[in-house]
C-alpha cells in the first residue's frame, strides 16, 4: 500500500464529493454517494473499495483511471427504446458498491483497493474527443457501477453535453437522491438493473446488499429529473427466478414509472462464484415474460437469446411488429417519422431518432 503523501500524488487520485466530515467522531467521514453511505475510518476504504479516507478527507481513487474504452451498440446495454440504432462510446473503471457472486464483468468491478487499482488515465476532454472522432453519438457510463466514478462520470458528461453528445448510465440503482440530483442536467437515459426480481433475501445472500429499496427510490428521482428509463431483470435459475417478485416489479413499474417503460428479462450465464447453475431455460424467461404483460406492462423483452421473438418491439395497441431485431442489429424500422406504428397509427414510446441499424463492437481501450 502507498503511503498517503504518493498516492496524493496520482493524478487519478482526487478529492472526492458527497461526503461529510462526522464531528463526534474524530477523523471519521460519510459517503453520500450511495445508498450504502459508509462510515469510513481514516486510512479506509468504502464498501466499493475505491474511495478512501485519507487524512480526514474522501477521496476518489479511480478518476480517469479507465478498464475500458469501446464503441457499442447502444442495444447492447441493453437500451432499445432511447435513440435506437445509435452508438456509444462505453468507458468504465473498477470497483463496484455491490458484490454479486454471478457478475459477468467480475474482474473489473470486483477488483478492489488501492492494490487492485488498475487501468489507464485519461482526461475528460479525450474521453469526449474519441466520442467525436469514432462518430459515437453518446457516452455511455457502464461494464462497472458507474456511480463510484461519480467525479469523473460528471465531468465527462458535462463536457460531453457541450459536444452534441447524449449520456446514458447503466447502473445498479443504488445511488443517493443527491447524486442523482448532481447528475441530472446531464444524464439523458439510465438502465437500471435489478436482479433476482429485487427479492430482498437474494440481494442479500448474493449481493451482499442488506435492502434494494433505496433502487426504487433512486428510479423516482431518476423519473423526476426526466431520465428516459429502462428497467432490466437478472434471471437466475433456482434463486431468483420467481413469478411472485417479477409480478410485483413489473407492478411497481407500471404504477411509478409508466406502462410505457420497457422492461428487459436477461438469461443468466454461469459466471465467476456461481458457475455450478445452467443459463436460465427459455421456457422460464418466457413464463415471466407473460406474467410482466399481465401486469400490465407495454414492452416486455427477453435478453441473451439471439433470434428470439421478444427481442422485437410490437405496437401496444395492434401487436404488428414495429422494430425487428437480432441481438443488437435492428433488422426492420416499421414506424413513422413520429414514431408511431406505421400499421394503426399508434405512438411507441421511442424517445429520439432512428440512427439506423447499429450492431458493431470496436473496442478502443481494453484492460
Amino acid at each position: 500500500m502507498a503511503s498517503s503523501s504518493r498516492l496524493l500524488d496520482r493524478p487519478y487520485v482526487r478529492e472526492a464529493e458527497l461526503w461529510s466530515p462526522l464531528p463526534d467522531r474524530q477523523g471519521y467521514v460519510r459517503c453520500d454517494l450511495c445508498a450504502r453511505r459508509c462510515v469510513i475510518a481514516p486510512g479506509k476504504y468504502g464498501v466499493c473499495g475505491v474511495r478512501r479516507n485519507i487524512g480526514g478527507k474522501l477521496y476518489t481513487l479511480v478518476y480517469g483511471l479507465l478498464t475500458a474504452m469501446n464503441i457499442d451498440p447502444i442495444e447492447k446495454k441493453p437500451m432499445f427504446h432511447f435513440e435506437p440504432g445509435s452508438q456509444v462510446l462505453s468507458i468504465s473503471t473498477v470497483g463496484c458498491n455491490f458484490y454479486c457472486v454471478f457478475c459477468q464483468n467480475w474482474e473489473i468491478s470486483q477488483s478492489r483497493l488501492e492494490q487492485g487499482l488498475y487501468g489507464r488515465y485519461v482526461e475528460p476532454e479525450e474521453v469526449v474527443e474519441k466520442a467525436l472522432e469514432y462518430g459515437a453519438d453518446g457516452i455511455a457510463y457502464t461494464y462497472n457501477e458507474p456511480i463510484i466514478f461519480f467525479e469523473f462520470l460528471r465531468d465527462v458528461a458535462r463536457l460531453a453535453k457541450k459536444h452534441g453528445l447524449y449520456n446514458m448510465m447503466v447502473t445498479n440503482g443504488y445511488a443517493t437522491p443527491e447524486a442523482i440530483r448532481e447528475l441530472a442536467p446531464y444524464i439523458d437515459a439510465a438502465t437500471v438493473d435489478f436482479k433476482g426480481g429485487g427479492n430482498p433475501e437474494f440481494y442479500r445472500r448474493f449481493m451482499s446488499v442488506p435492502d434494494p429499496s433505496p433502487i426504487y427510490t433512486a428510479l423516482e428521482e431518476m423519473k423526476r429529473a426526466g431520465w428516459f428509463l429502462e428497467v432490466t431483470n437478472l434471471v437466475v435459475p433456482r434463486y431468483g427466478d420467481r413469478e411472485d417478485d417479477v409480478r410485483r416489479l413489473a407492478r411497481w413499474i407500471v404504477e411509478k414509472l409508466g406502462p410505457e417503460t420497457p422492461f428487459h428479462l436477461l438469461r443468466f450465464h454461469p459466471d465467476f462464484r456461481l458457475q455450478e447453475l445452467p443459463p436460465t431455460p427459455v421456457e422460464t424467461l418466457e413464463r415471466l415474460a407473460q406474467a410482466a404483460k399481465e401486469e400490465g406492462l407495454h414492452y416486455v423483452y427477453i435478453g441473451n437469446v439471439w433470434g428470439h421473438p421478444l427481442e422485437n418491439t410490437y405496437c401496444p395497441r395492434c401487436g404488428y411488429t414495429v422494430i425487428e431485431r437480432r441481438g443488437f442489429a435492428i433488422l426492420a424500422w416499421r414506424l413513422t417519422r413520429d414514431n408511431r406504428c406505421q400499421n394503426c397509427g399508434a405512438p411507441v414510446n421511442i424517445r429520439g431518432r432512428f440512427h439506423g441499424g447499429g450492431g458493431s463492437i470496436l473496442p478502443l481501450l481494453v484492460y
